[in-house]
């Protein structure tokens, strides 16, 4: 079976003060996570206090945009559009909720190597999405 990747809607993120810098880069095809002065250990998704150790001192970090698919699911539901939403491990440590676009949806497995992309929101936000680093053969 063949599912391949449609462009479709999807809902406006929301941009407050603790992850506006996500947003400013994502639109500059840029991806920002934040660190951990005090562990040294990236977080996502961003906040002001790491939720792993408590610290205030935290920073943003360029991402390397690289990772792993660790869960991945299709989901076709009433309507023409199916799509891929899977828990993507990047490089840094962290697990990001994201979809999985620019490919044959039923080609994505756990293990696969992805790289960032950026796609654009109805109203043009750039929203961080993945698609496979190297296509099946």
């Amino acid at each position: 079976m063949t599912t391949p990747y449609i462009e479709r809607p999807f809902s406006e993120p929301v941009i407050y003060p603790d992850n506006e810098v996500l947003w400013q880069s994502a639109s500059k095809g840029i991806l920002m996570l934040k660190c951990c002065k005090s562990c040294n250990e990236f977080h996502w998704y961003p906040r002001p206090v790491c939720p792993l150790c408590g610290s205030s001192d935290t920073f943003w970090s360029q991402a390397s945009g690289k990772g792993v698919v660790y869960s991945v699911t299709v989901t076709r539901r009433a309507g023409p559009i199916p799509f891929a939403l899977a828990y993507v491990t990047v490089d840094e440590g962290v697990t990001m909720m994201s979809n999985i676009v620019d490919c044959d949806l039923d080609t994505i497995q756990i293990g696969d190597k992805v790289e960032v992309v950026f796609k654009n929101s109805p109203a043009g936000q750039a929203v961080p999405m993945f698609r496979p680093a190297q296509p099946h053969t």
